[in-house]
């Protein structure tokens, strides 16, 4: 592959937006609770990810459908995993409370070959794009990517 661009020859993600802005984005509030996390992850067709926001739309983390397994199935995980981190998991009751912090995220502005690179090298499937105001404008897959290599 000579290198990741979309059909129309860019090699920006903001050249893809359109596209992108026509699914749902998978979010949630950090206030969420248990039960409105597993029906977001029911509605999201495209997702394994639900992207965590404050009240003003902007990323503060995100929660894993592995997360949410864990969560919900606690008490069937591997006895050898650190039980601390199973009853905190267990005892938390909102998407604040168990969220991963400190998300990868991209800019519009970002160059989709850097941002493939990048995927690549920390095995990450999907990622938000936000605006400057780190509220989310959309997400990618690494499907995505395949989709316009």
């Amino acid at each position: 592959m000579a290198g990741v661009r979309n059909k129309s020859g860019s090699g920006k993600i903001a050249d893809l937006l359109d596209n992108l802005k026509q699914r749902k984005i998978p979010a949630i509030y950090e206030q969420a609770s248990i039960s409105e996390i597993i029906e977001a992850f029911a509605g999201s067709s495209h997702s394994r990810l639900l992207y965590v926001v404050d009240q003003e739309g902007r990323l503060k983390g995100f929660i894993s459908l592995g997360n949410l397994v864990r969560h919900v199935f606690f008490n069937y995980h591997d006895p050898y995993i650190d039980t601390r981190k199973l009853t905190h998991m267990a005892l938390s009751e909102i998407a604040a409370h168990f969220m991963q912090r400190e998300p990868q995220f991209a800019l519009a502005s970002d160059d989709l070959q850097s941002l493939l690179q990048r995927m690549i090298k920390y095995n990450i499937k999907e990622i938000p794009i936000v605006d400057d105001e780190k509220r989310i404008v959309a997400d990618i897959t690494i499907v995505d990517l395949l989709c316009i290599a």
